[in-house]
């Protein structure tokens, strides 16, 4: 029989155990932040009806897609966690409570093209609140609090929210005479990749004159301190009502994720921040790290006035955010800068002598009861290669059961970091492993 190749498909991540141990504290970080924030837990099937994936339709991700049929259904492997979200949320609306505050960790699937850091099935990590016809501004403020403090638990301090409010850009189009807000807002959005000239060449292929585009680029790139921003926008003087609705909207929103508890020096109010999906009608979000922008956003999101509008006639507007938490874990690893205090999940280790093997059992079984996270090495052998099963496998204590041992009724205790090495009994065991 000829041995197929061991392998996965690209774009898959795969981890080893101890990176795996890692990757699991982060996300159990963030859902126990979640927790914390008082969001509710939902999950959704990672397969679709494809008409429910796709009733908004058009668009890059349609074409990235998997899908798959059985019988006469035809199936989608869900692409984002938002889509589910307004699925369930029309579905399941009478026996919803308003504002429903809902988080949901799970994989996602994108038949992107393969490259280095970009993965076709992948973690997502949502969090978002869904209002019934209204929700308040204010929440605006407090959904990047939860995401700060969840940064701050990763040991990323310097993070920055990039913020701002889609009703100030469009107010400031409808000003300029830019009536295709969608087009100008996606051009403008692909600034970083593309540069100011290749984006100055699409909007005068759009019939926007070069007055316009210089006075609009001299908006977006407008240099100062958050403070300074918001004086600047309040001088303009715009006699436009969606303009003056944003600015008041960044304004609260600014001072209240202060007050929330995200540290000022995380907030950087940028004009040319617009998220390139149109479904944003507010407040829009982009998490960078300072000196680390090759990174690209590592958390992104904003508010939306219509979540379900393809599968319901209800009005449910909410705001949002979302880390990918795949991508996320194999930048920081990259940039190395993932510092979290992780061990391995064991408490102890069993070595019994040949013959002790019972004896091993009974105490395994004890620690057990005792909730210790404790396993027995039953491969025999020599007591050094068993020592050297323990140290590779980073478990911190290893208890030796022999003949004294039993005759004395105690055990044999080695800490592993330090070397020491001593007989207790069985309720030191249960107090000091």
């Amino acid at each position: 029989m000829s041995i197929i190749q061991p392998s996965v498909l690209p774009g898959m991540m795969e981890l080893l155990p101890e990176d795996q141990v890692v990757f699991n504290k982060m996300k159990n970080i963030i859902e126990d932040t979640f927790k914390k924030y008082a969001f509710l837990p939902i999950d959704t099937p990672v397969m679709e009806k494809l008409e429910i994936l796709l009733a908004k339709g058009g668009g890059e991700t349609t074409k990235q897609v998997y899908t798959l049929k059985k019988g006469d259904t035809d199936i989608g492997l869900r692409f984002d966690l938002t889509v589910p979200l307004a699925r369930y949320v029309a579905q399941h609306f009478n026996d919803l409570t308003f504002p429903f505050r809902r988080y949901h960790i799970g994989k996602v699937y994108r038949g992107e093209r393969n490259q280095r850091g970009r993965y076709r099935e992948f973690y997502q990590c949502d969090v978002d609140i869904i209002g019934n016809n209204s929700i308040s501004i204010y929440n605006d403020a407090e959904i990047p609090s939860v995401m700060s403090e969840i940064f701050y638990k990763l040991g990323l301090k310097n993070f920055k929210y990039l913020f701002n409010n889609r009703k100030v850009l469009n107010g400031y189009f409808e000003f300029l005479g830019i009536e295709d807000f969608v087009f100008a807002l996606r051009t403008i959005d692909k600034i970083e990749k593309i540069g100011v000239d290749n984006v100055k060449k699409e909007l005068l292929e759009n019939n926007i004159s070069e007055e316009t585009i210089d006075k609009l680029l001299d908006f977006l790139y407008f240099k100062g301190s958050n403070e300074e921003i918001l004086e600047y926008l309040k001088n303009l003087n715009m006699d436009n009502d969606l303009f003056k609705e944003g600015l008041e909207e960044l304004e609260l929103v600014y001072y209240n994720m202060i007050a929330y508890g995200v540290n000022e020096e995380n907030i950087e109010i940028k004009l040319s921040i617009t998220r390139g999906l149109d479904y944003y009608t507010g407040s829009v979000y982009e998490t960078i790290i300072p000196g680390y922008e090759s990174l690209g956003s590592i958390c992104s999101g904003g508010r939306y006035d219509d979540l379900a509008g393809n599968y319901t006639k209800q009005k449910l507007p909410g705001v949002g955010l979302s880390i990918g938490l795949t991508r996320l874990y194999f930048q920081l690893k990259e940039a190395n800068l993932l510092n979290l205090d992780v061990k391995m999940p064991f408490d102890a280790i069993i070595l019994p002598m040949k013959g002790y093997e019972g004896e091993s059992i009974e105490l395994l079984t004890r620690l057990r009861k005792n909730d210790k996270i404790v396993q027995a090495y039953m491969e025999g052998g020599k007591l050094k290669k068993q020592f050297n099963y323990a140290d590779k496998l980073n478990i911190p204590y290893v208890i030796v059961i022999g003949e004294d041992e039993v005759k004395n009724n105690f055990y044999t205790l080695r800490n592993m970091k330090t070397g020491e090495q001593k007989t207790v009994d069985f309720e030191y065991l249960v107090n000091n492993i």
